[in-house]
Formats: structure tokens, C-alpha cells, sequence
């Protein structure tokens, strides 16, 4: 008999595989896309009024469509096949919370992350000989847990400031290593407790693959799946499947009122302007891929004008004038309002790919002798990045879940 997380994983496969199309999809401009003509959506996409575009984008278009009068049956099904195939239980857990004075360099988000994954890996922090936290940022995981657990505690991070800094804040029994753990073996222990909090795209199956060689418990937080070296990401398990760079980058477009960051409105804006820079390089004659728009500029730039003159810049090009900034903005704000309603459906399916890969790692760590546990660790306003996998070879390690 399958597992319940092997049959977990069909569910989602059974509602990722016909939407294939539509995963690799992507919607670039005004012409809708191939999928969207095909099931007869395009004519329900565009009829969505302003106010209702928002609360799709706000909410999920899944969520909004029974309220909608005149949706698809088809697209109906899909909502609901979804929102069934990533239904998640919750974790209970007692987090466990640091001293204030021990957060005092920690982010407001962290504040929130910090105790949750400290209070989930307890049990598993106990059995552990040493903490490996790969991908370990500033190190604030790796010193609250050596302190915590009064264990032996190794910070693994590529970036060497970062180390630097980490080392500058001390710790008793934390120390810091800086590796590049997608280049360079990492190295684990059978009596290891390894974690990735929001260890990103290849790093996580790295992880993965390396507490499964060692045999030791692993707690890792997901982000960031199209952070891999090549086009597409191979599966590990028998339940995975193959998925493309542009697809796995879906799963970062997660539909809530507020972003973690900023307002939906302001997240809105954002895309926007991306998209009319898209349009700017390409009428200089820059041949740019979509996405690749901002590639060397921090994405928390605002306004056309400010990403236009780095981007610009960049490309040894000279800056914009005023009026083609303007012209730009304009003709984009016309074209993205049709862009925003053909993308609800491929944006919809954002969390199903996110699961997907999610269930694979858990399932190469069941298939390679672990007892997996995989749930919602955060609440969603805190990070959408919240999906979480446990594992260990002694199931009573394993934090608590309460009904789905």
C-alpha cells in the first residue's frame, strides 16, 4: 500500500500533468496564450472587472471563482482539484522563544521564523550529536540553536561576508564555515540534525540528497526553486517529475491581500514596471528573454525610471529620456491590464508546483529509509515560503500535525 505521502504526491501529479500547458504558458503580452484559447477562457478572463482582478489577485483566482458568475466548468474543476491537492495539515508547535536580546540583529520576518523552526526540530535537536544549518545567512539559527540545544552548531554559508559578520556576533558553541554546498561536497554525519531555512532551489536538493547518503534527520523550508543551474530541475524520487527553470520560478507568485514586504498594490506596480522596462530594452533593440529584465538589478528598485537607468546602464546604453519613460509607462499600463487577467489561471497553479517539489525531496527521504513529515511551518503572512519537511529515522523525532 502507498504511503500517504506517496499518494499525496499522485494527487498533486494527477492536477499538475494536464496543466502542463498552461504551467509552460507563460503569458508575455496582449496575445493570450495557446492554452487559454483552446479550453475557451480568453472571453471570461478579459471580462473581469477591476475589482474582481484585484480580488483574484489578492485571494487566488481558485478561491474567487464560486463566486463568479459565468466561470468555466473546466477552470472550476482545476480550482478545485487544486485547492484539494494543497490542502496541508497544520503543524503544532511550541515555538520556542529566544531572549529578546538575542534577536536584536534579526529581521522583523525572522522574528516570526525563528521560534517556530526552533520549536519543530526540538525533539530532533536532542537526538542530534551537531547542528549543520545549510545556507546559513547571517547565522542567527545556528547561534539561537547551539544556545538553545547546547550542542555543537556549524553555520555553512557561501558568502563570505556573511560568515564574517556571523563570526563577528560570536556564540559559544556556533561556529561558521564558509562553503559553497552546490559546488563543494557537504559533508554529513548520521547523528547530524541538518537544516535549510529557505535554502534555495539547487541548495535544497542538495540537502536533501546529503542527510539521505548520511542517514540523519533534516529540517528544510523550500524558496526560490528556480535557482538551479541548469533549464530544468530532474526529479529525485519515483513520484517526481521533470520541471522547467521558467515553471519552478512560478512558485514564488503567491496570491495574498498583503505582501510580506509590501501591499499587493505595491507588488502590482512592481510587475508593471518590469514589464514596460521589458518593452523599453526591446525598442532599443536589446534582445532580452522575459525575466531576464532585471537580471543585476535589486528587485526592490520602484519605478520605471529608476530600473530603466540601472538596466540602461548595465547594457552600456544611454539613459532614457523623460518622454520615453513616459510613453513606455503609458502604452504598458493599456497592455499589462490584459496580461494581469490571461495570467490568473498559470499564476493559480503557483502553489501546486511549489508542492510538487516539495513532495518529491519528502518522498526520496521516505524511499531512502526516513520517516517524512511535510506541513505548513509559518503562517503565510509571515512568509509564503512556509512549506516544510521533517525527517528522520526515528518517528517520534518528527514534530506533530494536527487534521488537514
Amino acid at each position: 500500500m502507498a504511503s500517504s505521502l506517496v499518494q499525496s504526491a499522485t494527487r498533486v501529479l494527477a492536477t499538475l500533468v494536464p496543466a502542463l500547458d498552461i504551467l509552460e504558458g507563460r503569458v508575455d503580452d496582449v496575445e493570450p496564450p495557446g492554452w487559454a484559447v483552446s479550453r475557451g477562457w480568453v472571453g471570461f478572463l478579459l471580462a473581469l472587472d477591476d475589482d474582481e482582478l484585484r480580488r483574484c489577485e489578492a485571494h487566488g483566482l481558485a478561491s474567487r471563482l464560486p463566486e463568479i458568475v459565468g466561470a468555466p466548468g473546466d477552470l472550476a474543476d482545476l480550482a478545485a482539484d487544486l485547492t484539494e491537492a494543497t490542502r496541508l495539515p497544520a503543524l503544532r508547535v511550541d515555538p520556542r522563544a529566544p531572549l529578546p536580546s538575542a534577536l536584536r540583529a534579526v529581521s522583523a520576518r525572522k522574528r516570526e521564523q525563528l521560534p517556530a523552526l526552533l520549536g519543530a526540530v526540538g525533539a530532533m535537536a536532542e537526538g542530534a550529536a551537531r547542528i549543520v544549518d545549510v545556507g546559513a545567512g547571517s547565522g542567527h539559527f545556528t547561534r539561537l540553536a547551539a544556545e538553545m540545544f547546547e550542542r555543537d552548531t556549524v553555520g555553512i554559508e557561501r558568502d563570505a561576508g556573511r560568515v564574517a559578520a556571523a563570526v563577528a556576533r560570536g556564540g559559544e558553541r556556533a561556529r561558521f564555515v564558509a562553503l559553497d554546498a552546490c559546488r563543494e561536497p557537504l559533508v554529513l554525519a548520521a547523528d547530524d540534525l541538518a537544516v535549510g531555512l529557505h535554502a534555495c532551489g539547487e541548495l535544497g536538493d542538495r540537502l536533501v540528497t546529503a542527510a539521505a547518503d548520511a542517514g540523519c534527520d533534516v529540517a528544510l523550508v523550500s524558496c526560490c526553486l528556480q535557482k538551479i543551474p541548469g533549464p530544468e530541475r530532474a526529479p529525485l524520487s519515483r513520484v517526481g517529475i521533470s520541471l522547467r527553470r521558467n515553471t519552478l520560478g512560478l512558485a514564488n507568485l503567491t496570491a495574498q491581500p498583503q505582501g510580506v514586504e509590501a501591499s499587493i498594490d505595491v507588488t502590482i506596480e512592481g510587475r508593471l514596471s518590469r514589464y514596460a522596462l521589458l518593452r523599453l530594452l526591446r525598442a532599443r533593440g536589446v534582445e532580452v528573454a522575459p525575466g531576464e529584465e532585471m537580471r543585476g538589478i535589486n528587485r526592490r528598485r520602484a519605478g520605471l525610471g529608476d530600473i530603466a537607468a540601472r538596466a540602461l546602464s548595465l547594457r552600456g546604453l544611454p539613459p532614457a529620456s523623460p518622454a520615453e519613460i513616459a510613453h513606455h509607462e503609458g502604452e504598458s499600463r493599456l497592455r499589462y491590464a490584459q496580461i494581469r487577467r490571461l495570467s490568473l489561471p498559470r499564476s493559480m497553479l503557483a502553489r501546486l508546483v511549489e508542492l510538487a517539489v516539495v513532495l518529491d525531496r519528502a518522498a526520496w527521504l521516505e524511499e531512502n529509509g526516513a520517516h517524512v513529515r511535510v506541513a505548513a511551518l509559518f503562517d503565510r503572512a509571515v512568509t509564503p515560503r512556509n512549506l516544510a519537511i521533517f525527517a528522520s529515522r526515528v518517528a517520534a523525532r518528527l514534530p506533530l500535525t494536527l487534521s488537514s
